[in-house]
């Protein structure tokens, strides 16, 4: 089946925000405008369409992300070309918006950054009230490291509170100061009525039930000067971003609306100017223009440039274009458990054409999968199709080695693409089946959920035989469970949240390990010696081979650095995983006869035992960037018991009414918070977690903690 949309009528889009601000009731006012779904689905009532999973509807909350497509034909468009007829129209001006819902609760914050590898463009939600959140901050930096184009959207301005100009205050001052207002509100709260277009200076209301009736109206009296005033504030913005506007405007020539969008579209593309638009997705206003400013500002896939890969065979650097002509390359960005077909993987193919009962290349894995059924996906309902074009997503069901983050290519032309990397848990429970029949499902079940989430680990206690699962947060963790029981059927009990220390290494040592056993017939034989170093915080683990002139044999490094790895992973202070070292294997010996792998392996876990004690062994703990909100009057409480929690106050504010702290505070202090917060506060207070770094546990508190695990 040839390609329906030209790739420069087709658009990859993700829509994030914080938790609450209004992120999916915006995807569900997309879906309606554009046709997809003829009812409007309501968090509140929880008949969403993106928000499909029963933890989703009865939390109110987006849990994973969920990917759709609909098609848009621009609202001036539509009215300019009214006299064609639908078929005609949708011909010559519909595009194709693949869309991703993204979840805006901290824990689930993996599924917005797998998001933003592989889509082109974002909506960033605010809430017309709170303006700029914690999740909005982390999710702005996802966005800035994968150099994703974005336009904001100032929702909820229907709300008691809303302040548009104090949200485009606090998205300048926190976020970016190169955001530029193209909208403005007629009226807030209550009396929120339309939107101004900044740039063709009109007004529009909203008519209809469902504000499907846009009517342009005259621009309200007591706005005209305030609007002008923008209205100059946004040309000059805009103009300064290219050089044949500004010099028409510095010579007194105003620029028109066509040069103003087209140097708008190119400023966006280039992430040099974010527009913000503003509305009420709850009460149908300004949906459509925002969904018309997606088309006008963020990229095709043809305005990107290629996307680099490595190719496995060279080692070379290599790029792939957008284009169907292209060897195929695409990126698998998640993988979903899907009752009905089983394992879904969800791709992007990034150049050339995936289709059907074709064999590609996992290059990551440097396996052959072969491509059963293609779907493209609607929420949670499915539609088949025989191929996906370069610039499209879709899922393919059934894949048997790919994970997230592998690169599916054409064998004849390999390719790694870049993968992406994902935040380390930070909190881990202990688990175990109810009765014998659900331990068999329990396994299953945990490792099918491993596969779709990459920040959700499952191990095993060596010493209790008990299961451990690690993940983001404790609702994390609890949807985990709860996905168990009604997805697999298994009823598990379950411990009290550990929180996931680490140990590390402060100064330099050398240590030797050696093995040696002699009991009749071949003995064993293993000698090395290490260097032991401190790496930066969050470097992880960095081993050196620096063996000359074969004092090791060769095929005796891996089983050296096998044996270190294993050591460093079960821990030497107190169990908990060694990390941020650098260990240099440099010399060592060995026997003609004796020597063995396991041996060698043995060596090298017991020289990293003795160089970890040698270099100040210390126990790290995950700091979490907290954010407390609360009414004036009880600021003093909160902060108290902000401090007697070893809190360090990193910055207070002011929102509305309410008092903002914010702070950093170690994790294993931040269990039962929200009751104490509730209670505190009258039930007035609320607070947002996320995890920043690991740093040094106080003396006192490592003993207690080292005491502990020794019981």
């Amino acid at each position: 089946m040839p390609r329906q949309y030209p790739m420069e009528r087709t658009r990859d889009i993700g829509i994030i925000a914080h938790i609450d601000a209004g992120k999916t009731t915006v995807s569900e006012r997309v879906l309606f405008y554009t046709g997809v779904s003829h009812k409007i689905g309501e968090v509140h009532e929880g008949d969403t369409v993106m928000d499909w999973m029963e933890q989703e509807r009865e939390r109110g909350i987006t849990i994973t992300s969920a990917a759709t497509t609909c098609f848009w034909v621009p609202t001036y468009r539509a009215q300019t070309n009214a006299d064609l007829d639908a078929d005609e129209r949708r011909k010559n001006f519909e595009y194709r918006i693949n869309l991703i819902d993204t979840p805006g609760h901290i824990d689930f914050t993996v599924e917005v950054k797998r998001s933003l590898r592989v889509l082109d463009g974002a909506v960033v939600v605010f809430d017309g009230v709170s303006g700029v959140e914690p999740q909005s901050e982390t999710n702005w930096r996802y966005a800035d490291d994968f150099g994703v184009p974005r336009l904001c959207f100032v929702n909820k301005l229907d709300r008691v509170g809303a302040n548009f100009e104090a949200d485009v205050k606090s998205i300048h001052e926190r976020l970016t100061p190169n955001a530029v207002p193209i909208q403005w509100p007629i009226g807030e709260e209550d009396n929120f009525s339309g939107v101004i277009d900044l740039l063709a200076m009109k007004a529009y209301g909203f008519e209809g039930e469902k504000g499907e009736r846009i009517v342009e109206i005259e621009i309200p009296e007591n706005l005209k000067a305030l609007v002008e005033k923008k209205h100059n504030e946004a040309v000059e913005r805009i103009a300064e971003t290219d050089d044949v506007l500004i010099a028409k405007f510095l010579e007194g020539h105003k620029p028109s609306l066509e040069e103003l969008k087209s140097a708008l579209r190119k400023a966006t593309l280039a992430v040099r100017l974010v527009p913000i638009l503003c509305g009420s997705a709850l009460k149908n206003k300004g949906v459509q223009f925002m969904l018309d400013a997606v088309i006008d500002y963020l990229p095709a896939p043809t305005d990107l440039p290629p996307v680099k890969g490595i190719n496995p065979n060279t080692h070379e650097e290599e790029t792939r274009s957008a284009s169907d002509d292209q060897p195929m390359a695409g990126l698998a960005f998640k993988i979903a458990a899907d009752p009905f077909v089983g394992s879904l993987t969800f791709f992007r193919v990034y150049s050339g054409v995936l289709k059907r009962g074709s064999y590609v290349l996992n290059a990551s894995k440097n396996s052959q999968e072969r491509i059963g059924r293609i779907v493209r996906m609607h929420a949670n309902h499915r539609e088949e199709a025989e191929e996906i074009y370069a610039g499209d997503l879709g899922a393919i069901v059934g894949l048997k080695n790919t994970t997230t983050g592998d690169s599916l290519v054409d064998s004849e032309h390999p390719v790694i693409l870049e993968s992406i990397d994902f935040p380390e848990p930070v909190i881990s429970i202990r688990i175990e089946p109810k009765t014998k029949a659900d331990q068999e499902k329990m396994g299953i079940a945990l490792r099918r959920l491993a596969d779709e989430d990459p920040t959700f680990r499952v191990s095993g206690d060596q010493e209790t035989g008990e299961t451990i699962i690690a993940g983001m947060g404790e609702l994390h963790l609890e949807i985990i469970v709860d996905r168990m029981k009604r997805e697999f059927g298994v009823e598990a009990n379950v411990g009290r949240p550990q929180v996931a220390y680490r140990e590390t290494i402060k100064g330099k040592s050398e240590a030797e390990g050696k093995y040696i056993r002699q009991s009749g017939g071949k003995g064993q034989y293993g000698h090395v010696k290490i260097r032991v170093e401190p790496l930066e915080r969050g470097a992880g683990f960095e081993f050196v081979d620096e063996i000359k002139g074969g004092t090791i044999p060769q095929e005796f490094i891996t089983p050296i650095e096998k044996g270190i790895k294993e050591a460093a992973d079960k821990g030497v202070l107190a169990g908990y995983q060694l990390t941020d070292l650098k260990v240099t294997l440099y010399d060592g010996s060995f026997h003609e006869v004796d020597s063995s792998e396991f041996a060698f392996k043995i060596a090298g876990s017991m020289a990293l035992q003795e160089g970890a004690k040698l270099a100040k062994l210390v126990l790290l703990e995950p700091m979490m960037k907290v954010q407390a909100i609360a009414p004036a009057d009880f600021l003093g409480d909160v902060t108290g018991d902000l401090s007697s929690r070893r809190a360090k106050i990193t910055g207070m504010g002011e929102r509305g009414m309410a008092r903002i702290i914010d702070a950093q505070v170690p994790l294993s202090e931040m269990f039962g918070y929200v009751t104490n917060l509730r209670s505190m506060t009258q039930g007035r207070g609320s607070f947002t977690m996320e995890f920043s770094h690991y740093e040094e546990v106080p003396n006192n508190v490592a003993q207690a903690i080292i005491e502990g695990r020794k019981k």
